[in-house]
């Protein structure tokens, strides 16, 4: 099917008829007779392939991602194998971040930052296929000593996995360098601030606008993500009559039934949307106008804002109040309603979101525990005296009763008799 053509001058060449039946030659350069015999090989299953249209051997696919630019150029300007994209890290990455037409605006700034610094570390010019999981510790540890967070490394590093995930299904390498790398986000309990009422309260009154207000007490009270859900917030969204506001999220809108969800107009976020309502042009679509500006750093003002207001900016500015946000729901009502209302998981909420706070401590410290005591029957025999339904359950906000107690050992079927 293929053959090897040596020439005068020391160069070799290979020639093979295509599946069209057209002659083809692909030149080689100088090179070992062995290593010509082993291309002309490769060239006859890549041809095998073609004419029976079933997928490359693994050993082939393998040696075709393996290839440098000028040869894989060559195999593809005969048709041997698809044009290849650029194997080198700057032009890749480009061309993958522009052929992500999915991506959210937010999304891209991420991926440009995280290319910032893979070509900060490797260069602009460095080949994918000579980036090796050697390489891709170092880069971590660069990162570290920049002073970046552990979970800012980890975040970088995910999107580090993507690109070079779809380098290897592109088949430019063979396998993934970062793909042992840590990248799941860890909770950060020291990050986590609860934002109390008298807080909260300070911060309204230093805010400067209806709007400002309004932004905090979404994220505050309504426990909504910022900036995203507050700029996707439009008028008929609000359900006055019936004390509702539908959600859209964009960052959940990818994911089946997550397009949007549905909130109450909680009493200490009434307020705030009716002044804005009153102050809204007429025609107004959005709910917030004024800063809708994708250069308004919301952190950046709303970090002067609490300074104002004589308070130490916390850590994760608007994640705390959404957070705080979500303790104090857990507090009143059952856990999937409020996930349902705030937007995550029981599991994302148990370990991102949950805050122990001092008022849990007040709780504990001057509520006393109920105790079960040992006490004898009739016959004399000990036995275990259930206490009162009133000292194993309370009640909450709302006058539900909340059940405290132990299931019974019997468990739920009556006993048998006999047994």
């Amino acid at each position: 099917m293929a053959s090897v053509v040596n020439r005068p001058n020391g160069r070799r060449e290979i020639q093979f008829t295509d599946a069209a039946g057209k002659r083809q030659t692909v030149r080689l350069g100088k090179m070992p007779k062995r290593d010509a015999e082993s291309v002309k090989t490769r060239i006859e299953h890549l041809l095998t392939s073609q004419i029976t249209k079933r997928s490359l051997e693994g050993d082939t696919a393998r040696w075709v991602a393996s290839l440098d630019d000028v040869l894989a150029g060559r195999l593809a300007k005969v048709g041997l194998i698809r044009q290849r994209e650029s194997a080198y890290l700057a032009g890749y990455i480009d061309a993958y971040v522009a052929g992500r037409t999915d991506l959210k605006p937010r999304t891209r700034i991420k991926f440009n930052a995280t290319k910032r610094y893979l070509i900060e570390f490797f260069k602009a010019d460095r080949n994918l296929r000579d980036i090796t999981a050697g390489d891709a510790d170092d880069w971590r540890v660069f990162l570290l000593a920049k002073g970046m967070g552990e979970n800012t490394v980890r975040k970088h590093t995910q999107i580090a996995k993507q690109f070079f995930t779809a380098a290897v299904r592109r088949k430019l390498i063979e396998s993934n360098p970062f793909a042992e790398l840590k990248s799941t986000v860890q909770a950060n309990p020291e990050r986590f601030h609860f934002v109390a009422l008298d807080a909260a309260a300070k911060v309204l009154a230093a805010c400067p606008d209806a709007q400002w207000r309004l932004i905090f007490a979404l994220s505050r009270f309504g426990g909504l993500r910022c900036p995203s859900e507050h700029l996707a917030l439009t008028w008929d969204c609000i359900d006055w009559e019936h004390n509702r506001i539908t959600i859209r999220s964009p960052k959940t809108e990818h994911h089946p039934g997550k397009v949007s969800r549905t909130i109450p107009i909680f009493p200490e976020l009434r307020p705030h949307l009716e002044a804005a309502f009153d102050e809204a042009a007429e025609g107004s679509v959005h709910v917030i106008t004024r800063y809708r500006n994708t250069n308004a750093n919301l952190r950046t003002h709303l970090s002067r804002i609490i300074e104002r207001a004589g308070l130490k900016p916390w850590p994760k500015l608007f994640q705390n109040l959404r957070s705080t946000r979500e303790t104090e729901l857990a507090e009143q009502f059952p856990m999937h309603v409020v996930c349902s209302w705030i937007g995550n998981s029981k599991a994302i909420a148990a370990k991102h979101y949950l805050q122990t706070t001092d008022e849990h401590f007040r709780k504990a410290t001057q509520n006393p525990t109920q105790t079960v005591h040992d006490t004898a029957d009739s016959d004399g025999q000990p036995r275990q005296e259930t206490p009162h339904l009133s000292a194993l359950s309370g009640t909450d906000k709302a006058g539900q009763l909340l059940t405290v107690g132990k299931i019974a050992e019997e468990g739920l079927e009556p006993p048998t008799r006999g047994l």
